[in-house]
């Protein structure tokens, strides 16, 4: 699991490779990856917008940005937790994604980035 803290909020990541939706054989490898944002700050916090890096090994970097995460922005009272499961697809068995969230603080309307870690997509039979 990959952790960071940006200002209370803490997202944590964890990842699995789908084979059965993957093809290797036509370089289509898919990932999911659980996503889980705590605030352990004293405010309230939306979520507002998402913005993503996506590497492949092959060397291709896709960016992705967005409003929320999976149709939502969650609004997290302090002490709350959200979370959630997206994928990915890469055309090598190799990649890596990191980002931001761009929160708001409800009380006074403030906007700031929370870091998301940047964690590794890997084929289980590429690590030996």
């Amino acid at each position: 699991m990959n952790t960071t803290t940006t200002q209370g909020v803490t997202v944590s990541v964890t990842t699995n490779y789908l084979p059965d939706y993957s093809s290797p054989g036509q370089e289509h490898y898919v990932f999911a990856y659980k996503i889980d944002i705590r605030n352990n700050s004293e405010y309230t916090v939306k979520l507002l917008r998402r913005h993503w890096f996506i590497s492949d090994a092959n060397g291709v970097v896709r960016e992705v940005e967005g409003e929320g995460v999976v149709g939502q922005q969650p609004v997290l009272e302090p002490g709350e937790s959200h979370q959630y499961v997206s994928g990915c697809n890469l055309k090598s068995g190799v990649g890596k994604m990191s980002g931001t969230y761009q929160m708001e603080r409800v009380m006074d309307g403030s906007e700031f980035d929370v870091e998301i870690p940047e964690f590794t997509l890997i084929v289980p039979y590429r690590l030996n």
